[in-house]
């Protein structure tokens, strides 16, 4: 009995029938399942994201993020403290070098053209002859305020404010002197046009070039003052980093010990001594450079304000005195009481005292004190020879009153030149106290920019070594 044909099987996976394949056919390729794309935002943020979260879930992958971590701080607490540090240098080499020397300078061309003025007078009262060594000493103070006036406009450093005063010096000093030369040669002459000349050009003096000299003064003082200020500036953001350093890393040795019992990690202990070194160095030089700013503060800066007052009043009072004699009685207080330039002389005389007064309390020994002490004793000396010659003056004896103001002897003049010469003493002083203590502060900061460099960088190769030998325990 035969049976008939069997149908072909179903395909299990289909549900259909499937033909047989023919011979020397090449059985067809399924069709490629189509992949899905990645998904938005997919980028190497987000991979390098991905591998940073997969590698702290292995304790390798955690210590090469914490000795990436460590490296950092510790690099970046080095370059912050010798850039801060390098800013607190340059400000106190700009005070040593730079600040406090115009400052000076803005003083010594105050004091001569100051001088000039009153030497100028003085001249005028000896007579139609000019001593030879009134000409001289007035020559050598315009010279010198010329000189200074030509360095200060080379260091203005793009300050508008000095820059101004300096043009306004330049130009009008060469007025002054016209008025000055014009007073002369009619006084040679006999004329009494030269008094209106003089005073015309003590006028050109007293209104214009003494205050833009005053005001020169004022904005070099102030330039001082403010890179004083930075120099002594606390660098507060590399104190942060370093105390957050030696945090991180004192943090990753507990953490060591805690998982290896091994009290030290020398790669850390190395890191974390380097950074102990950088922050005790910064904290020390800052404490001793600031000191030091302090001492030459108070020791020379405040010292020197005050004699540089005391001399401009007492070279005000001997102008005003000796204008007292070439006017006669010519110019009047704007009451119309009393004589001007003896109420000018009065009023000079009071500023002396009491910057000699304060000079005195802040000089802090004998060097300082004694040509203080002088000066106020000359001071006392003038005021009584200046009431001498007023009261000849008044009675009538011009030539006797000349004498105590311009005399060869136990005359005014003699006074207030024994006052100049210690001022100047004085000030000279004051200078070397003050350069003495604020070169101190800057040397102390010299060496620390480099070293907090340095240290930073040998800090974070130790890290990287202490940290590759916990990752060779794994390898």
């Amino acid at each position: 009995m035969t049976h008939p044909p069997k149908a072909p099987a179903a395909s299990a996976a289909h549900g259909t029938a499937q033909a047989p394949a023919r011979p020397g056919t090449v059985p067809a390729q399924p069709s490629p399942v189509p992949t899905a794309a990645p998904p938005a935002g997919r980028g190497a943020w987000a991979v390098g994201r991905e591998r940073l979260r997969v590698a702290a879930t292995t304790e390798p992958g955690r210590l090469q993020i914490l000795g990436a971590v460590l490296a950092l701080l510790v690099v970046a607490f080095g370059a912050v403290s010798a850039l801060e540090v390098s800013d607190r240098a340059s400000a106190a080499d700009d005070v040593v070098s730079r600040s406090q020397p115009l400052s000076a300078d803005a003083a010594a061309i105050y004091r001569s053209l100051a001088d000039a003025d009153t030497t100028a007078a003085s001249g005028f009262l000896a007579g139609t002859l000019e001593p030879a060594e009134s000409r001289a000493r007035y020559t050598r103070d315009i010279t010198t305020a010329s000189r200074l006036l030509v360095k200060a406009a080379a260091n203005a450093g793009g300050s508008s404010e000095s820059a101004r005063e300096i043009t306004t010096l330049n130009e009008q000093l060469p007025r002054y002197t016209g008025l000055v030369e014009r007073a002369r040669a009619a006084n040679r002459q006999g004329l009494p046009l030269g008094g209106a000349y003089l005073r015309y050009a003590n006028q050109q003096m007293a209104g214009t070039l003494l205050p833009a000299a005053e005001r020169l003064y004022a904005a070099e003082t102030e330039r001082l003052q403010r890179d004083d200020e930075s120099a002594r500036t606390w660098p507060f953001l590399s104190l942060a980093l370093g105390l957050l350093a030696l945090g991180v890393l004192l943090w990753a040795q507990r953490r060591t010990y805690a998982r290896t019992n091994r009290v030290l990690n020398h790669g850390l202990l190395a890191a974390t001594a380097a950074t102990v070194v950088v922050l005790l160095w910064l904290a020390a030089a800052h404490t001793v450079a600031r000191g030091g700013l302090d001492s030459a503060r108070a020791q020379g800066q405040e010292s020197l304000q005050v004699l540089n007052t005391a001399r401009i009043s007492s070279l005000t009072a001997r102008a005003n005195e000796n204008l007292t004699l070439v006017a006669r009685g010519a110019v009047l207080t704007e009451d119309g009481k009393n004589d001007k330039y003896e109420a000018e002389y009065t009023a000079s005389m009071g500023a002396l005292t009491d910057a000699l007064a304060t000079a005195r309390e802040r000089a802090d020994d004998d060097a300082g004190r004694g040509p203080v002490d002088e000066s106020a004793a000359r001071a006392a000396e003038w005021r009584e020879r200046h009431k001498d010659a007023r009261a000849k003056d008044e009675a009538g004896d011009y030539e006797g009153a000349l004498g105590r103001i311009i005399g060869a002897k136990e005359s005014t003049g003699g006074s207030f030149d024994q006052i100049d010469a210690a001022l100047e003493r004085a000030l000279a002083h004051e200078q070397a106290e003050f350069t003495r203590s604020a070169g101190d502060a800057r040397d102390t900061l010299t060496g620390l920019p480099l070293g907090a460099a340095v240290l930073g960088l040998l800090g974070a190769a130790g890290a990287l070594l202490g940290i590759n030998r916990r990752l060779s325990e794994y390898r």
